[in-house]
């Protein structure tokens, strides 16, 4: 059984930051990717970024130069710094892991003010 743990959504102003955390536990030996992904009310989900088990990292083009996410693989956990939030960030945004199958957090919300 494999589980995923995110913390660190909440409410902030318009130009702040958030760094978001995932954790994932269970039977975990080979990850293929992690990742965020984001849901606002009324819209469909749409991922924000992802980090490959090659290393490399891709983004959502409205995040680009303001979100950063990174990996230890050591801790099967993957984070998202948030930087120079917008009103149009606030959403539910879910971390995800991809073994053969794919794993999703429960989410946490993150509101930014304007």
């Amino acid at each position: 059984q494999v589980q995923l743990v995110e913390s660190g959504g909440g409410l902030v102003q318009a130009g702040g930051s958030l760094r978001l955390s995932c954790a994932a536990s269970g039977s975990i030996f080979s990850i293929n990717a992690m990742g965020w992904y984001r849901q606002a009310p009324g819209k469909q989900r749409e991922l924000v970024a992802a980090s490959t088990s090659g290393g490399s990292t891709n983004y959502a083009d409205s995040v680009k130069g303001r979100f950063t996410i990174s990996r230890d693989n050591a801790k099967i956990a993957v984070y998202l710094q948030m930087n120079s939030l917008k009103p149009e960030d606030t959403a539910v945004y879910y971390c995800y892991l991809v073994l053969g199958y794919t794993y999703w957090g429960q989410g946490t919300q993150v509101t930014v003010s304007s």
